[in-house]
């Protein structure tokens, strides 16, 4: 499949970070943190890179060029940013089937894998990881209720009064009827026209949408501390990584 990535904001919560810089390329462990998403999608096999720009854009275009690790890079341009459905929409003209789709500004070490195999099953028109944050935190996310068969039945983009703790971490899978939906989505109360009302509105058509508990972790980088905080789990797991064998392992290989 196809990843899409969107990566056109300005990170203004970021600032001073992105006053001349586009948040994709704010650096995270000595990396621009588009860098990580196209790691870990890479590591799907994905087919090609679909990256929507906006914010000083040619600096992405300028470093990224044509390909990433052998994949080939397809650049499209979100003029203004009007919320998550809009960006999606500019990369209708590119994808005829099934897509990956990752927010830019995540940090993920998880079982993406299992999104990808749910989506092949063929059975639902979307899916998601999801995650279990706390009440105080919930709205800050797309929150979501999720039925006992791990059916999403409800999707609602920050609310005030949270209907569940389990939150969108921004990690999906669509069929091209998501195009359809973001077509009828209205400008919220926020402006923005969200993704999470085009995936509500799949589910009131009776569409399928599966979420998949999230294994291992990942961080939003929205603030400054966002990222320190994504730092120090990246620097951990490298050392973590070379760390020799504690006593009693045996550390050979067969």
């Amino acid at each position: 499949m196809k990843a899409v990535i969107l990566a056109a904001g300005k990170g203004t919560r970021l600032q001073p970070l992105t006053d001349d810089t586009p948040k994709a390329l704010v650096e995270v462990a000595g990396r621009p943190l588009i860098d990580h998403v196209f790691e870990q999608l890479a590591a799907l096999d994905v087919s090609e890179f679909i990256v929507v720009v906006g914010y000083e854009k040619e600096q992405i275009i300028e470093r990224y060029g044509d390909d990433y690790a052998g994949v080939p890079i397809t650049y499209a341009h979100q003029r203004d940013q009007l919320g998550l459905a809009h960006a999606l929409l500019q990369v209708e003209q590119y994808v005829d089937g099934d897509f990956l789709l990752m927010l830019g500004d995540n940090v993920f070490r998880g079982n993406l894998e299992d999104i990808v195999a749910r989506q092949r099953q063929g059975d639902a028109d979307a899916a998601f990881l999801v995650e279990e944050v706390l009440l105080s935190e919930a709205s800050r996310y797309g929150v979501c209720r999720i039925d006992d068969d791990g059916a999403v039945t409800e999707v609602v983009e920050k609310p005030d009064d949270p209907p569940s703790t389990t939150v969108l971490t921004g990690f999906y899978t669509f069929s091209p009827a998501i195009f359809h939906a973001c077509h009828l989505v209205q400008p919220s109360a926020r402006g923005e026209y969200e993704l999470t009302d085009a995936i509500d509105l799949l589910i009131r058509s009776g569409r399928t949408i599966d979420a998949v508990p999230m294994e291992g972790w990942r961080v939003d980088i929205g603030y400054p501390e966002d990222r320190d905080r994504a730092e120090r789990r990246l620097r951990a797991e490298a050392r973590d990584a070379h760390a020799p064998a504690t006593a009693g392992e045996d550390s050979s290989v067969d």
